[in-house]
């Protein structure tokens, strides 16, 4: 090697350098080699204690997942246990598990609506789960505005027997919605009705009264209209005693005293009753929860089970039990929280029960109030609910309905020019 002071090392040593090619490496090792190296890794493997979850059927994982599904109380309680292993994961998409979630499993906010949401209940609803295709069904109507998609979805559940999907289809038959006023079809409405009344839907039945008793797609019936009032009324009280015994006696003392009722004037002994009532109340059916609750008390001349049977008392009125008002769906919370935050288009009204959530299709498809015309309902039995809620305080007759509906009409046309 030459430098500036001569050559190094000095020639004299008889040192030199050479460079050498450089090898190529090797990148596939022998066969031999890599067998040996895989029978030290299963050595490795067998001398682990082995696992006993791994060593579980798919079955029994899958029939795990079916009873945490249909008893879970939200969804994120289902996709948890999903996250906890792959098997789980794998589990939980099963036909069967989705098929038999409850419906809190899929009750998605509707501030939370997503893709993933999306594609989550229409699974849930091609499985075969009745809940989940009426709530799919209710979103693509009336959210989504996929008319013939949410129908056919709630006309599956409605197959499945599920009452409530057989109520909106009553609906929308009786209010032609999505269509034109002559695509109302009365007597499939009434039909839907009779059906989902017999499964014991507490609204078919006042719907269907209605109908009866007016002759509105049947023929006329007084009679039998009034026997399905009482019989809505007795199933809407017995839900509410199931439901909570204490509050249920609390409400109709309160109510009788408001309206000087004669028969509970009486001082009552509550913590008895009360407790007479929870245990009695366990063998309530829908149909004869208040003459269970009278054979469990032994309490024919009490002044509760007066006040049940009593005609002075608008407990079991025609107009609907004063109790609290049934357990809202998630379908229906969902068509409520979506409307808040996404109005319906101009000129276009929502159903006027604050827990219906129901919009118009057309302009003037609802019905409204008759005395004041200020409300409207997208049906009778959520006409009868708000009128004892609230309605009833608040209804005042109108000075001139032809004057108030040809305002209505101007300010929808003034909302037309100025969206255009």
């Amino acid at each position: 090697m030459r430098t500036r002071r001569g050559a190094y090392p000095p020639l004299a040593e008889g040192i030199t350098f050479s460079i050498r090619p450089a090898q190529p490496k090797r990148r596939w090792q022998s066969n031999e080699r890599m067998h040996e190296r895989s029978r030290k890794r299963a050595k490795v493997v067998n001398s682990e204690k082995p696992c006993s979850f791994d060593a579980l059927h798919d079955d029994l994982l899958t029939s795990i997942m079916v009873a945490l599904s249909s008893t879970a109380n939200s969804p994120a309680d289902l996709l948890n246990c999903m996250l906890t292993c792959k098997r789980f994961c794998a589990a939980g998409t099963q036909r069967e598990v989705l098929a038999n979630a409850s419906v809190s499993a899929f009750a998605v906010k509707a501030s939370s609506w997503s893709d993933g949401a999306y594609r989550f209940l229409k699974q849930c609803a091609e499985a075969g789960n009745a809940d989940a295709c009426y709530t799919y069904g209710l979103i693509s109507f009336y959210c989504l505005q996929h008319r013939l998609d949410g129908a056919s979805m709630m006309a599956k559940a409605a197959m499945s027997s599920h009452a409530g999907a057989l109520h909106s289809l009553a609906v929308i038959q009786f209010n032609g919605s999505g269509g034109t006023r002559k695509d109302k079809d009365l007597k499939a409405g009434v039909a839907l009705c009779a059906r989902a009344a017999s499964l014991g839907h507490v609204d078919a039945m006042r719907e269907l009264g209605h109908c009866l008793q007016d002759g509105y797609g049947v023929t006329k019936n007084v009679t039998e209209g009034r026997r399905l009032f009482l019989e809505a009324n007795a199933r809407e009280a017995a839900a509410a005693v199931a439901a909570s015994p204490t509050a249920f006696v609390e409400t109709a003392l309160q109510l009788a005293q408001n309206h000087r009722v004669g028969c509970v004037h009486h001082h009552l002994q509550y913590r008895s009753t009360f407790s007479k009532l929870e245990v009695a109340t366990q063998r309530a059916v829908a149909g004869r929860a208040v003459a269970s609750i009278a054979d469990g008390l032994n309490m024919e001349h009490h002044s509760v089970y007066r006040l049940l049977h009593g005609g002075g008392c608008s407990l079991l009125s025609d107009f609907g039990c004063n109790v609290p008002p049934p357990k809202l769906h998630v379908a229906h919370k969902f068509l409520v929280d979506w409307f808040a935050i996404n109005p319906p288009a101009v000129g276009l009204r929502l159903c006027s029960q604050s827990n219906c959530g129901r919009p118009e299709t057309r302009r003037h498809e609802f019905r409204r109030c008759s005395a004041c015309g200020c409300v409207n309902y997208c049906s009778r039995a959520c006409q009868a609910l708000d009128w004892k809620l609230r309605h009833k305080r608040n209804c005042r007759p109108a000075v001139d309905q032809e004057d108030r509906d040809a305002q209505y009409d101007d300010n929808l046309a003034f909302a037309d020019l100025y969206a255009s």
